[in-house]
């Protein structure tokens, strides 16, 4: 299937060859018959995308700050890494489409094989031939509904939700500022609940639109002479009861006029870009004004449980989810109480999706929506991609499934360059994620289907997916007999990590957990220190952060918690310092408003007799360092501060050393994974029985926390 995309860092924009998208549980695949340009948002990204670096930086201060924190923490490799893999990545364009269902995934029962839908969401509804999309983020049409107007769907939502905030009766008055695409769908849907529209835009040509279609019932260029009084007299010397601010601009000329001409208490929404520093006097503090934000298509945006797992809110207490309105608008159309053939004003077939953002970009002519139009005739198919026509075979033949961030920065830049080590295949939840990965990584295709990467030319899996998935990919990749490296933790429930001790004896296959602290530098410095003949008493300090209780590493089911997503790391760490296993754990937390159990003491007893705390805060300031760790075991104690100082403290002077940069083993850790695959090492690098015990340590955490600090054995 093709779709286009765009490169951040070059601007470059080109239709290409991507996977055919998965099925996942509670989604549905859609062939699109036409899917809408938004001219504001899409044109503004395109638009940036085209300027140079510091054309780019100077538009976003935020990500700048984020890129020199990375700097200041990680030093300039892994720096140059997340920088270069954002700006090279593609980046699809679109969120609004509508076509027909040609495939529903597991739990879809309101949907079937044929189904007219119409479609929305950034990463979902893109400009592709098939796209693949949660079920509240899709809704059924008739059979009968043209399609192209469907297509508007995201749009009319979030014109929608903006109509909603006002809260407008019937024959009340609402200013709509800004005639653009979103300003002229607002008034529509005002029109049709019985309100007087009057519309205003700095542009005399969308003013003049808006007029002819029926749109507005009054309509004003904003440099009109007297624009003021002709609002007041308009709406019999009141003011306006609502304005809702369509337009886009760094000028606070829109906010300070909507003061201007709203009513005593009036209401002002917020639905496009604009800045909402109001002056105070005369207007907004006289008048009581009361302002409101559109939060795009409404309740239920940005919510992981409505938009992902499709958990609907109920109707009786959320009368307007996103997805409600997206049917309200689709209903709009579909009885002719809304006429939106006009907004049209462009048409491109799919092939000339360039062409159609060349327009957006240099605005040689006039234009309102553009849409692109698909050949629904093509046929599909599922075969994998070949992207690199490289050797793909050695000792060890590698694909992966899942490649985000963390793998791009830490896992495949640290793949040796071995004649000894083939790059088979790559599958990820996207497929321009896919290609992106195989191209820059030299695998030999990108694919959409399991199959494909568990099939006899790979001998070893990497899966680096969201943490729900960990376990049934090792599950999967060791009864197809592959070796298997999964970046931590190894499972969410006890039940899979039964599973995979199982298959593991049975294959006798490696099963290595992304556990790279162990492979530090500074901790082979510390382990040679030390030894393990001694007990040791230990504590390991994490100045984690506070996570938005929305990330999805937040959700139990998804990310399974800071505990088990990520607690595991120091666990393990403690594990490989002593040279012994966890043998029972106690765990308390700090009482949190949102019962997150982020903010931990966790005191490990070892096998061997040694004592470890883990402390584990999300509750501290991000100028502090991130991880430190005391150490102490007959007469000598040692510090390690962020992998980047190593202080040892005997007899004599403390013995101190200093990395540039802080280093905490990723490339030494696949080293020796490949090493021990290759035949190189006859061990593998961290034992199958530590990796059990650690995880059953972690999920023995939580079950100390839940007794409220019981010590449990492991």
């Amino acid at each position: 299937m093709q779709q286009l995309t765009q490169k951040l860092g070059s601007g470059n924009m080109l239709i290409q060859d991507i996977p055919f998208p998965q099925v996942g549980k509670g989604m549905v695949i859609v062939k699109n018959h036409y899917s809408i340009i938004s001219v504001g948002t899409e044109g503004s990204t395109v638009k940036a995308a085209r300027k140079n670096l510091i054309a780019k930086a100077k538009e976003r201060p935020q990500q700048v700050k984020q890129v020199l924190d990375t700097l200041k923490k990680q030093g300039p490799m892994q720096t140059y890494r997340a920088v270069i893999k954002k700006l090279d990545a593609y980046s699809p364009l679109g969120y609004s489409s509508a076509g027909e269902v040609i495939e529903v995934g597991e739990g879809v029962t309101e949907f079937k094989v044929g189904d007219k839908v119409a479609c929305a969401g950034a990463g979902y509804a893109n400009h592709a031939e098939v796209v693949t999309i949660p079920i509240n983020l899709c809704v059924k049409l008739e059979s009968t509904t043209n399609l192209k107007h469907a297509a508007y769907n995201t749009l009319g939502a979030i014109s929608m939700q903006a109509v909603r905030c006002a809260d407008m009766r019937l024959g009340e008055t609402c200013v709509v500022i800004g005639l653009g695409l979103l300003g002229q769908l607002a008034a529509l849907i005002l029109k049709a609940s019985g309100v007087k529209v009057i519309g205003v835009d700095i542009s005399e040509a969308s003013v003049k639109q808006a007029i002819e279609n029926a749109v507005v019932d009054l309509g004003l260029a904003r440099n009109t002479l007297g624009i003021e009084e002709q609002i007041l007299n308009a709406t019999s010397g009141y003011g306006a009861d609502a304005v809702i601010i369509a337009a886009a601009t760094s000028s606070l000329d829109p906010i300070n006029f909507s003061g201007a001409i709203a009513r005593k208490r009036g209401k002002v929404v917020i639905l496009g870009d604009v800045p909402t520093g109001f002056s105070r006097n005369p207007f907004w503090y006289r008048k009581e004004l009361e302002l409101r934000m559109a939060c795009s298509y409404g309740p239920g945006r940005y919510d992981l449980n409505y938009e992902e797992k499709g958990i609907d809110y109920p109707v009786a207490y959320v009368r307007w989810t996103e997805k409600r309105n997206m049917e309200a608008f689709q209903s709009l159309i579909a009885n002719h109480r809304i006429n939106i053939e006009y907004l049209t004003t462009h048409e491109f077939e799919f092939e000339n999706a360039k062409a159609a953002f060349d327009l957006v970009v240099s605005k040689t002519e006039p234009f309102t929506g553009i849409a692109l139009k698909y050949n629904t005739k093509k046929v599909q198919s599922k075969t994998k991609i070949t992207t690199s026509k490289f050797k793909a075979e050695g000792k060890v033949n590698i694909s992966f499934i899942g490649a985000g961030s963390y793998a791009q920065g830490n896992l495949l830049p640290n793949i040796p360059e071995s004649s000894d080590i083939g790059r088979v295949g790559v599958l990820t939840n996207t497929g321009t994620t896919s290609k992106r990965v195989a191209e820059k990584f030299k695998f030999k295709f990108c694919t959409a289907q399991e199959s494909d990467v568990l099939d006899d030319k790979t001998n070893t899996v990497f899966v680096a997916t969201r943490h729900d998935s960990h376990g049934n990919y090792v599950l999967k990749s060791l009864n197809a007999n592959k070796n298997v490296f999964v970046e931590k933790p190894l499972c969410l429930l006890e039940s899979e990590l039964d599973a995979i001790v199982k298959a593991q004896a049975k294959s006798k296959k490696m099963v290595m957990v992304g556990f790279n602290r162990r492979f530090s530098p500074l901790t082979r410095k510390l382990i040679k220190v030390l030894g393990n003949n001694n007990p040791m008493t230990m504590l390991y300090r994490i100045n984690a952060g506070a996570v938005p209780v929305d990330n999805w590493i937040q959700d139990s089911e998804i990310g399974g918690g800071r505990i088990l997503g990520e607690v595991c790391h120091f666990i393990d760490y403690l594990t490989f310092i002593n040279g012994s296993v966890p043998v029972k754990v106690t765990a308390e937390t700090l009482p949190d408003a949102n019962k997150l159990n982020d903010t931990v003491n966790i005191l490990i007893q070892f096998e061997n007799g040694s004592m470890g705390v883990v402390a584990y805060y999300a509750n501290g300031s991000k100028s502090m360092t991130k991880e430190y760790i005391e150490v102490f075991s007959g007469g000598t104690s040692v510090t390690l501060n962020d992998f980047k100082a190593l202080k040892i403290y005997g007899k004599g002077k403390p013995k101190k050393f200093k990395l540039f940069n802080q280093n905490k083993g990723q490339k030494k850790m696949l080293t020796e994974f490949f090493n021990s695959l290759i035949g190189h090492n006859s061990r593998p690098p961290i034992p199958f029985n530590d990796i059990v015990a650690v995880t059953k340590a972690s999920f023995r955490v939580l079950e100390s926390i839940k007794q409220g600090g019981k010590q449990v054995e492991v």
